[in-house]
């Protein structure tokens, strides 16, 4: 019972920083180190090697709550006779909803830098860079980027503010920036696409819906990588664990998504760059002392 109160508070901080350009890896490696899962070495169920897959693979419930919110700008097939009339043309083509199709081949190409460099070196950035210095060092200095753009973006008007307005270039240019997260644990994947979306002249709610459909394959695509790697044979309570984490972060995801989007209308992302230095100056302070 123990366990399942852990995987419940793993699901709920998941859910909040996944989203918010906070870092859920940040925030995900103090909470291991403060409450982790018992190991069979340690009289519990699951293996050593367990939460390198769970706190991976508990996304997918946030990436559900994107997919039931905006279900009607992502699903790219028109099946009711209205929705067909609405796209025109005739016969099959009837059935495909153009500007959608057209915005996943997008969102495809920004997914190609991370998804090359992850495949090849996933394990090598684990190794040089999974851990709380690296992780703080990441949290700080992008923390300091959002406060030095929004500044800079003051007074400025976006040239891109619909996601129609997206070109595949732009979508190129925000993958590269994805790719910071894929090798830099801690940079925040939302906070490196949100930042690089800003600089090169995207609104905040433009850069923060496409952040969320990104997501998507991003997300699923690391999960499936981590299962494969970790193998698909679990223990029951394994199982139960990784249920649990998955739907409450599922569940608190459907609030926050809500919330970023009414927030960011009015707001800036300042306020994400102050927290994000001061969780990296904790998580420095707190496994120096630790050490």
């Amino acid at each position: 019972m123990i366990e399942i109160i852990k995987a419940i508070i793993y699901g709920i901080v998941e859910g909040i920083t996944e989203w918010l350009p906070i870092s859920s890896t940040g925030h995900l490696i103090l909470l291991e180190s403060i409450m982790p899962f018992k190991t069979a070495a340690e009289g519990g169920n699951v293996s050593a090697e367990f939460f390198g897959m769970f706190d991976v693979v508990i996304q997918l419930g946030a990436i559900l709550a994107v997919v039931v919110l905006f279900w009607g700008r992502i699903w790219p097939f028109a099946l009711t006779r209205a929705e067909r009339e609405k796209e025109g043309g005739t016969g099959i083509m009837s059935y495909f909803k153009k500007d959608i199709w057209i915005l996943w081949f997008k969102i495809l190409i920004s997914c190609v830098p991370a998804a090359v460099i992850g495949i090849l070196f996933d394990d090598v950035f684990d190794e040089l860079f999974y851990n709380p210095t690296s992780v703080a060092i990441a949290l700080i200095v992008f923390g300091v980027a959002f406060i030095v753009i929004e500044n800079w973006n003051r007074g400025r008007r976006p040239a891109i503010r619909k996601l129609s307005q997206i070109t595949y270039q732009t979508a190129l240019l925000i993958g590269v920036f994805q790719l910071l997260a894929a090798v830099f644990p801690g940079t925040s994947r939302s906070g490196a696409t949100i930042v690089g979306a800003l600089l090169i002249g995207v609104s905040r709610t433009v850069a923060a819906e496409y952040t969320f459909f990104l997501a998507i394959p991003v997300m699923f695509g690391a999960s499936l990588l981590k299962v494969v790697k970790f193998g698909f044979e679990f223990t029951s309570a394994e199982l139960a664990l990784l249920i649990t984490g998955t739907v409450v972060s599922f569940v608190i995801s459907l609030f926050v998504l809500r919330f970023l989007m009414g927030y960011i209308k009015k707001h800036n992302f300042k306020i994400f760059g102050w927290y994000r230095i001061v969780l990296g100056i904790v998580v420095l302070v707190y496994f120096g002392l630790a050490a």
